[in-house]
């Protein structure tokens, strides 16, 4: 006797090609009853099989009010991601990678990341035209992130980028990644991808370590 459990199956089967619609709680519900309508007379649906085809409609009606639930959270978290990042304009942001540098003001910090404590830290700051325009040493760095506040003098306002070189107490090189700072003047959405302009570069919005 043809059942539920196999009308589903097959219908299962079906959504495999794109075309097909796809099987809801409403289509499974409508089919047991044609079912119960249809069957013989003389060979009734048993009991328990009609108990276990309910038990399948249950599920398949809490998957769906699952599925709905997910959707509908999805779209809540995009809409406060959108409207976190609008607010981030006009912000100066920091980003995990990056080596540019938005400069105004008297003085500008400029954040790095150790892999391992340095005996010697070395950053040396570059203006438009890849000319240095001050090096700045330290000593005695802990592993981790850190900073360096460069004291701008008659420096000239704009995009600078800067390099960060560092060596242990046996003068082995120790891996530095820089980091990006500056005023966020531009949103927008791309592949449902938030993005963030910082510096004339396209910033991932889930990128922004620190707003201040």
């Amino acid at each position: 006797m043809t059942t539920v459990s196999n009308i589903a199956q097959s219908a299962t089967t079906a959504t495999a090609s794109a075309s097909q619609k796809t099987l809801g709680k409403d289509d499974f519900l409508k089919m047991l009853v044609a079912q119960l309508k249809n069957q013989d007379p003389l060979n009734p649906m048993d009991g328990t099989d009609f108990a276990a085809q309910l038990a399948q409609f249950s599920s398949l009606e809490q998957l769906t009010n699952m599925n709905e639930g997910i959707k509908s959270l999805g779209i809540y978290q995009m809409s406060m991601n959108n409207a976190q990042a609008v607010n981030l304009l006009g912000k100066e942001v920091t980003i995990g990678q990056g080596n540019t540098v938005s400069a105004e003001g008297p003085s500008v910090d400029l954040g790095y990341e150790l892999a391992k404590d340095a005996k010697q830290v070395t950053v040396v700051i570059y203006d438009d035209k890849g000319d240095v325009v001050k090096t700045i040493e330290r000593t005695d760095q802990k592993a981790g992130v850190n900073t360096v506040t460069w004291n701008r003098g008659d420096e000239e306002d704009g995009i600078y980028t800067y390099a960060v070189m560092a060596q242990d107490a046996d003068g082995n090189n120790v891996s530095v990644t820089t980091k990006m700072t500056g005023k966020v003047t531009g949103v927008h959405f791309k592949d449902q991808t938030i993005y963030l302009t910082v510096n004339g570069q396209d910033i991932a919005f889930d990128d922004v370590t620190d707003v201040k």
